[in-house]
């Protein structure tokens, strides 16, 4: 069989093309261990199965390289493969860890740009929905910004600042489904906390204007007028042709009240900074 170089702007090229659309793969083979072969046979059988869409069986092959022929150059090049190999075969955690040693062992290689962004974006594909824990978005967000901190003129980091916005927009999503929970059964001081949390924190999100309303309903509850005002008054100037601002004026009018621009509430502190 014919060598087959490795050529690392040959991989960045691959990874930018495949990357971004996750590989699908339904092998649940165990890994198991090959006969001892050249490291050129073995690396060659890697690509092999990379090329037909083998993953499971290409990251077992990567590892091989690197079990029997460690001191080998391409036993480095085997260990980032393979961690790809495990991200286009769905195993994310296997992929996380193979970048994450990648990462310890080579902290100063020329592919470790890609060896950060291999384990943001695994995490990122693990993203549950809003209702489930987000522990995952969280990792996912300090991964993805580790990438752009780290290699801010890349290429890693300008999709990682794209997969940002979604992270966030779950990040905020779970707050507002723990607030609703709260403002339904009257735990209004909780509800607050928990909108408040999303104003500050996840401004530039699409749970902001339901946010800034759901504070003037808690408010209001709570016979805190002012503040209420003043979350109505910073939405309506923000988002003056969204729904949650009818309400919310309707809600103000209702109790002879209206939104009042001039308020120097927190709210409209916390939206200086970005509006």
């Amino acid at each position: 069989m014919k060598f087959v170089a490795w050529r690392p702007l040959r991989l960045v090229g691959i990874v930018l093309a495949i990357v971004l659309v996750a590989g699908c793969s339904s092998e649940d083979e165990a890994p198991k261990l090959l006969p001892e072969q050249p490291v050129e046979q073995l690396y060659n059988e890697a690509v092999d199965l990379m090329q037909v869409g083998r993953y499971a069986e290409a990251a077992n092959a990567y590892d091989e390289v690197e079990r029997q022929h460690p001191y080998s150059v391409w036993a480095t090049k085997a260990q980032i493969m393979a961690a790809f190999s495990n991200y286009q075969s769905n195993n994310y955690d296997a992929a996380i860890a193979a970048a994450e040693r990648f990462v310890r062992l080579h902290p100063g290689h020329k592919d470790v740009a890609y060896a950060y962004y291999l384990t943001a974006i695994s995490q990122y594909e693990q993203i549950s929905d809003v209702y489930r824990d987000q522990g995952r978005t969280q990792k996912a967000l300090d991964a993805l910004q580790e990438v752009i901190r780290r290699f801010p003129t890349t290429l890693y980091a300008q999709d990682a600042q794209a997969k940002i916005a979604l992270a966030r927009d779950h990040l905020a999503g779970k707050e507002m489904d723990v607030g609703r929970y709260y403002l339904k059964r009257g735990h209004y001081v909780a509800a607050i906390n928990r909108f408040r949390g999303v104003v500050e924190k996840y401004q530039q999100t699409s749970h902001t204007p339901e946010a800034l309303h759901r504070l003037v309903e808690s408010y209001l509850a709570l016979g805190v007028e002012t503040e209420a005002q003043a979350a109505a008054a910073v939405l309506g100037y923000n988002y003056p042709n969204s729904d949650w601002y009818r309400d919310s004026y309707a809600l103000l009018t209702g109790a002879d009240l209206k939104p009042k621009a001039d308020q120097q509430s927190w709210v409209a502190r916390a939206f200086k900074s970005v509006f």
